[in-house]
């Protein structure tokens, strides 16, 4: 029997660092937790916006988890065909009691093949990319699909990570967690594309066309490259 509840979160260069810390406070929290930074090796892993995560174990040396929890962010693009992230994914997903991600990081759990025919949700501006992996796009703050659960844009990783810890540890440890971090949010402005001001998300997408168009290449290499896996599965499947 393993000693603790294991959780790890797989930190890559360009992450956005809300994605993993706001999940990372509240989960630490958790009576016995064991929270690891996995990354490919253990040079600093510098974050978006220049913050600097230490990882705590590798890939390679990862025990087995009892949890993932896969960041998004920018560099997310990157990570969906970095085939070592992905096999380390794809290898420990067996075994996990949940298989999770916030952000664009579920978009990394999608490229790994482990999202078909699963509801799953991910930021605003990536939300219709989800179907092209065999997910079913969700919307929801925080979706839960068996021991698949997801999270929205950056901060609905707190949402995410306390509905988790409902989850594992009961209601009133999960709202004790959120009185001790004082999380009650009261923001300025509406914070989703569906409230916000329509001029502001029409600029933010103009903002971003670039990004947009990084992600469809991307996407596509992903989609084409799942879809020539699963054909040589079904033919191996035939042959025997």
């Amino acid at each position: 029997m393993r000693d603790a509840f294991r959780i790890g979160f797989p930190v890559f260069p360009d992450l956005t660092p809300l994605d993993f810390a706001g999940p990372w406070e509240v989960l630490t929290r958790l009576p016995g937790s064991a929270c690891m930074i996995v990354a490919h090796d253990r040079a600093p892993v510098r974050a978006a916006n220049g913050m600097t995560i230490m990882p705590t174990t590798t890939l390679s040396d990862c025990p087995p988890l009892d949890m993932v929890c896969v960041p998004g962010g920018p560099g997310h693009l990157a990570m969906m065909e970095n085939e070592p992230l992905l096999a380390f994914l794809r290898a420990q997903a067996p075994g996990c009691r949940y298989v999770t991600a916030v952000c664009t990081g579920t978009l990394v759990l999608a490229a790994a093949g482990l999202l078909g025919g699963v509801k799953a949700t991910t930021h605003w501006m990536s939300f219709e990319r989800l179907a092209a992996f065999g997910a079913i796009p969700t919307k929801g703050r925080v979706v839960r699909d068996g021991r698949f659960i997801t999270g929205g844009g950056v901060t609905a990783g707190i949402d995410f990570a306390l509905e988790v810890a409902t989850i594992i540890a009961g209601a009133e440890l999960a709202k004790a967690i959120q009185l001790q971090i004082e999380y009650a949010p009261e923001p300025p402005y509406p914070g989703s594309p569906d409230r916000a001001d329509p001029a502001v998300v029409a600029a933010q997408r103009e903002r971003m066309a670039a990004y947009r168009g990084r992600m469809a290449e991307v996407d596509a290499r992903v989609a084409e490259r799942l879809a020539e896996s699963a054909d040589g599965r079904q033919a191996h499947a035939g042959a025997a």
